[in-house]
């Protein structure tokens, strides 16, 4: 792989500072953000044929360790997304952070940005996205802008105890979500977010059966392709762990929640991959959370899991080919996050796949060429169940879970969670 340049065409790197169309003519994707993401579209794209032009923050970024084409620079430099859009078929992202505004003049001079920024807005700014939902006649939670620290208590004493108060945009993992249980938690809160020039939000805090995500795809064209509703267990905030299909979710639920999710995708003039979080609710309605505008973690399972996987079809959707068929493969797939653990273990990642595929030869292994620190996402496994298994029998589906758990605490910890001891 040849090194990657600076925006600037700095003499950091042998490669011209024009970015190049592909050799053999295929398409060339922009990608803005140098995560896994990223790095996991790249993938998608060789097996394509196709180029991932990547604009990553560092050399080091997952997508940059991979893709042939980087151009080293920052999401919120315009100069830097023009330069790694010179001579692409499409741009599209790995995060919804570039500023709006940075879109707007791209779009102005030509750049076809996929998914364009008059839909990518309801991804990065959940104020307006509420409000559109709202607009649109679908179920929401409550909720209010924040101002002062009024607005938040005025909203708690209406709606009750704790409340979630968020970030309007950023906020990713966890962060930017708050949670204050009572009106003196809520100022604090809210007076310190507010010096920092945070714009904030607050909603009522829905009492969930589960989260639940439905993850879409959409074409210029217009065509729509929809993946099987799935389960996302959270742990602090974080994805752990998913299940597809979500066990024993009723079908005409999941039929009405993948149609909706087409419909927003269409209202919106979305293009490309779009998640949408859910609250499925103690008495079974289904309340949209959040969106997201590109590949997702809880589409993670269908690189293994499906016919077509969310990468491959965010390609084809930015590049308008005809989408992929999202049959599942199996009954059920669960992913598990490895996310890092307290302390690196002394054990090498590599070592500890050697030990795993010993025990599990099963699983399929997915690593992000991230450092280890607690919690980080360094990469996840996937579990594909037997044949003849049901997603509505809660044995096969916890005898997967476990499995795909096991294995990914393994990766992170390098111990396994049910005392096995290879030299026993």
């Amino acid at each position: 792989m040849t090194a990657p340049r600076s925006a600037s065409g700095a003499a950091n790197s042998p490669r011209p500072s024009t970015p190049r169309a592909s050799d053999a003519g295929m398409p060339v994707v922009a990608m803005i953000g140098g995560g896994q993401l990223a790095r996991m579209t790249h993938q998608a794209a060789v097996a394509l044929g196709q180029t991932l032009r990547v604009l990553a923050a560092g050399a080091d970024e997952p997508a940059a360790q991979v893709s042939a084409d980087v151009v080293l620079g920052h999401h919120d430099d315009l100069d830097a997304l023009r330069t790694v859009a010179t001579g692409s078929n499409a741009l599209t992202f790995d995060h919804e952070h570039v500023p709006t505004e940075h879109l707007d003049a791209l779009v102005a001079e030509g750049v076809n940005v996929q998914p364009p920024p008059t839909a990518l807005i309801y991804a990065q700014d959940k104020l307006r996205m509420r409000r559109k939902l709202q607009e649109l006649g679908v179920a929401i939670p409550a909720f209010a802008e924040v101002t002062w620290v009024g607005d938040v208590t005025s909203f708690g004493e209406e709606h009750g105890w704790p409340v979630v108060v968020k970030a309007i945009r950023g906020g990713y993992d966890g962060r930017g979500v708050w949670m204050p249980a009572d009106a003196d938690e809520a100022e604090a809160i809210v007076t310190r977010q507010l010096d920092l020039g945070v714009r904030l939000m607050v909603e009522e805090k829905v009492a969930l059966r589960r989260e639940l995500s439905a993850m879409v795809a959409r074409s210029p064209f217009g065509q729509g392709a929809a993946w099987p509703i799935v389960e996302t267990v959270q742990r602090n905030g974080q994805c752990a762990v998913v299940l597809a299909p979500a066990p024993a979710l009723g079908e005409d639920t999941a039929i009405e929640a993948e149609r909706m999710a087409l419909g927003l995708a269409a209202e919106l003039g979305v293009v490309g991959a779009m998640a949408v979080e859910l609250f499925e609710t103690v008495d079974g309605a289904i309340v949209v959370n959040e969106l997201a505008m590109r590949p997702h973690n809880s589409g993670h399972w269908t690189m293994d899991g499906c016919r077509t996987s969310q990468f491959e079809q965010h390609l084809r959707a930015v590049l308008d080919y005809p989408l992929g068929d999202t049959s599942p493969l199996a009954p059920m797939t669960v992913m598990a996050n490895i996310l890092g653990a307290p302390e690196a273990p002394a054990m090498s990642m590599d070592e500890r796949l050697h030990h795993l595929f010993a025990r599990m030869p099963d699983v399929k292994v997915h690593l992000y060429g991230k450092g280890e620190r607690k919690d980080r996402k360094i990469g996840h496994v996937n579990v594909v169940g037997a044949a003849g298994g049901h997603h509505g029998d809660a044995t096969y589906v916890s005898g997967i879970t476990e499995r795909a758990q096991r294995a990914a605490h393994f990766m992170s910890h390098a111990e396994w969670t049910d005392g096995w001891d290879p030299h026993a």
